[in-house]
């Protein structure tokens, strides 16, 4: 029988965009050379460290990757769920939405890019069905308002 972990957490950082079509964006970092994932476009991700909480890794990585915080994380009434066949677990993978609608995008040496994309074409660039999922949730929950329950914080 499989064991279930949790070890990493996504973060699908959006801006509210009123001149955009569908109002909300989403940003991407594309991973540099010499990394895992390398040249693939991903949101901000990454290990719990000892003692963490997933909420505070999720505030960490986004800092970490993206040079910003954020007074709006929040919750994704959802997981990202993989089974890993090589350690035989099943991956829970808590995700988070930050809005970063005012932010200055500062990227770590992880990543050699990145980009606002619109929902569609975001769901297009990221390569695993879970994380589309997830993308396409963050932005239809976005612009709506988020109940309290899920706002960290």
């Amino acid at each position: 029988m499989p064991n279930a972990t949790i070890r990493v957490v996504d973060v699908y950082p959006y801006r509210l965009a009123p001149d955009a079509p569908e109002g909300v964006e989403l940003l991407l970092l594309r991973r540099a050379e010499g990394t895992s994932y390398a040249g693939n476009w991903r949101m901000v991700g990454g290990g719990i460290a000892d003692g963490e909480a997933a909420w505070e890794t999720a505030r960490r990585e986004l800092r970490e990757e993206t040079g910003c915080s954020t007074d709006r994380l929040w919750t994704l009434p959802s997981v990202n769920t993989f089974y890993e066949w090589k350690s035989d677990r099943i991956s829970l993978t808590p995700a988070f939405a930050a809005d970063l609608s005012d932010a200055d995008i500062t990227l770590n040496a992880e990543h050699d890019a990145f980009r606002w994309f619109a929902p569609a074409e975001a769901h297009r660039r990221l390569r695993w069905p879970e994380q589309q999922r997830l993308a396409l949730l963050t932005a239809d929950m976005a612009d709506g308002p988020i109940p309290p329950s899920l706002v960290v914080g």
